[in-house]
């Protein structure tokens, strides 16, 4: 289908929302605290603010300085905001339902520009509701990965579009929900889709052309190493699908991403083995898509426990050896630590509520309880589908090297049925029915980042779809299903400051400065809010 932009220019100064955003300012974003030049903050993918101007002492006077009402979406089924907003010197980079870009003056909500691409109603998103959580901000240039499976390359100061790559075919069911990451000259993106039984993979694009430079398949093809751990054709509709954010470490050159379920979800009947490389963390050379390491969380998996989940890159003292570190609280309800140049496994811990599995063994393995797959009958198992967290981003705080994550603490009755494969269907092979009500909850918890222990807990009234940002006032900002936007002591949990948005909170918040004032960004419904002390 033809595609069309629609720009709108507010009446600023010509090249008022113009970015220049060079690979090593993405490589030094921690001395740019008042800027949020990348998805996750930084490369580390910490989501921490070193911003200390709202602080314990005083966040209790936080109010809403501007807030910006999402524009209505042309698209039936639309609705769910997960985005994280950029600043980029002024100047603010977000996404609308379903694959909108929109600049705002950062100190006032004043739009600046806004482009839409033309989707069908009919396009597929098969396994997720049509969300978009962010953009990529390079040079002069922002990115955003379409849910219809588009990678589109707008001018930072107009919203012009310069260039439209097709990166996979929606009519099978592949889509984009995620942020791109840029990287020096490429663009990374990832897949949606593997309810619909697709092949996942992680693409590379030249920034400046839209020409693809490399993809690497998550689910490997006969003769391929891992492909011994699927049997017959199953790897040909395999799921493993990209759709969440990578992390990067420039020293080591080696970009970190996750993959997703394999498909069928929980029939795993007809794909015996391992499955790799689903459920797993991938470490790739940016330079050529090669593998250099995995690890897999949850092999075989049977509860659509995906691996999709934030990777926190940080460096500290284990076992007396100092260690380059990667950190993921998974879906499956462990908590892990891995060497990043290796893939080694050093250390995993239960962080919430689970039943499927006795524990994890030396190599990190789980030790998984018979009996807990799925039945024709039902079983029930903890914990859900939606795991004990989500797509919503964790976050680390550096120097008191505490992991915070949202939790989600509820169990399901997994169904396993009779599958076939049809392109652009479901293929998903039974169901679950979650424990939802009061049987249901969630909490934000804290943990001690090198040994997962629970340090503190601030219980929510029901599982959480929202993430978490640490910041150098020593707060740690969230958001609740309710509509409560809150602030936490970061050494305590106890509750310092809370806002009633009155919507469901379902993104993760991040901050800036304008004019050497703090502000902290979250959305709740269609409204993004900025909040300040002034």
């Amino acid at each position: 289908m033809k595609r069309f932009i629609f720009v709108v220019l507010a009446t600023v100064l010509a090249g008022s929302a113009r970015a220049d955003v060079s690979f090593q300012r993405l490589v030094n974003a921690a001395n740019e605290p008042h800027n949020w030049l990348t998805y996750s903050g930084s490369y580390r993918s910490e989501r921490y603010s070193p911003l200390d101007e709202i602080n314990r002492d005083n966040v209790a006077g936080l109010k809403v300085i501007w807030a910006y009402q999402m524009q209505p979406s042309t698209l039936t089924g639309t609705g769910l905001v997960e985005t994280t907003p950029l600043v980029v010197d002024d100047i603010m980079y977000l996404t609308e339902p379903a694959s909108t870009v929109t600049a705002l003056d950062a100190r006032t909500g004043k739009m600046l520009w806004t482009w839409s691409p033309e989707m069908s109603d009919e396009m597929l998103n098969i396994g997720f509701p049509r969300v978009n959580r962010g953009v990529a901000v390079l040079d002069d240039a922002v990115f955003v990965a379409t849910v219809d499976a588009h990678l589109v390359s707008l001018d930072a100061a107009t919203g012009a579009k310069r260039w439209d790559v097709v990166v996979a075919d929606n009519s099978v069911g592949y889509a984009m929900t995620l942020a791109p990451l840029a990287l020096d000259g490429t663009i990374i993106v990832g897949v949606s889709g593997a309810e619909a039984g697709v092949r996942g993979f992680v693409d590379a694009y030249d920034s400046a052309t839209g020409e693809r430079l490399w993809r690497f398949w998550t689910i490997p093809a006969p003769g391929e190493p891992g492909s011994e751990t699927w049997r017959g054709e199953a790897w040909q509709t395999g799921g493993g699908s990209t759709w969440l954010t990578g992390s990067y470490d420039p020293d080591l050159d080696l970009l970190y991403w996750t993959v997703g379920n394999p498909a069928p979800d929980w029939n795993g009947d007809v794909r015996p083995g391992d499955n790799l490389y689903s459920c797993s963390l991938i470490a790739l050379d940016p330079a050529t898509g090669e593998l250099r390491w995995y690890f897999q969380y949850t092999p075989h998996d049977t509860h659509d426990w995906d691996a999709n989940q934030i990777p926190i890159l940080f460096d500290a003292e284990f076992d007396g050896a100092e260690r380059q570190i990667v950190a993921l609280a998974n879906r499956n309800a462990f908590y892990y630590l891995l060497d990043r140049g290796t893939g080694e496994f050093l250390h995993g811990n239960e962080y919430s509520k689970q039943t499927w599995a006795r524990g994890l063994d030396e190599t990190g393995r789980p030790i998984v309880i018979p009996g807990t797959d799925p039945t024709e009958e039902g079983n029930l198992v903890w914990p859900s589908l939606q795991g004990a967290t989500n797509w919503f981003s964790p976050s680390f705080h550096p120097k008191s090297r505490q992991f915070f994550v949202a939790t989600r603490l509820m169990g399901a009755i997994y169904y396993k049925a009779e599958v076939e494969y049809e392109p652009g269907q479901p293929f998903l092979g039974g169901g679950e029915q979650a424990l939802s009500g009061d049987e249901a909850a969630g909490a934000i918890r804290a943990l001690d980042a090198m040994t997962g222990a629970l340090q503190w807990e601030f219980e929510l009234q029901s599982p959480p779809w929202a993430g978490v940002m640490a910041t150098a006032g020593g707060l740690v900002f969230g958001g609740s299903n309710e509509g409560n936007v809150f602030a936490l002591d970061a050494a305590t949990g106890k509750p310092l400051w809370d806002f009633q948005a009155g919507a469901a909170v379902r993104t993760n918040p991040m901050a800036f400065a304008v004019d050497g004032r703090q502000r902290i960004a979250t959305t709740a419904g269609r409204t993004l809010y900025v909040f300040g002390l002034e």
